[in-house]
């Protein structure tokens, strides 16, 4: 991991296409700028993982529902 400081309106280049730039500083707090092609998707980290943990609940609560459904199925 590259680790850099950086000033309130001072920029950052990744590549040719992507332009980060420190817009804001409040207490631990730092608001970046993105500049990036049309298209390019920007997620949060933490969303992402969010959403894996909520779709890895959602699939283990179905397949409990698919064994009980085969429990009484089998019981017939």
């Amino acid at each position: 991991m590259l680790v850099l400081s950086r000033k309130k309106g001072e920029k950052l280049l990744i590549g040719d296409e992507v332009e980060i730039t420190v817009v804001e500083i409040e207490g631990d707090r730092v608001k970046l700028g993105i500049n990036v092609p049309k298209g390019v998707k920007i997620l949060r980290a933490e969303l992402i993982e969010e959403i894996k943990g909520e779709n890895k609940e959602a699939f283990d609560l179905s397949v409990k529902a698919f064994e009980e459904i085969e429990k009484k199925m089998k019981g017939r």
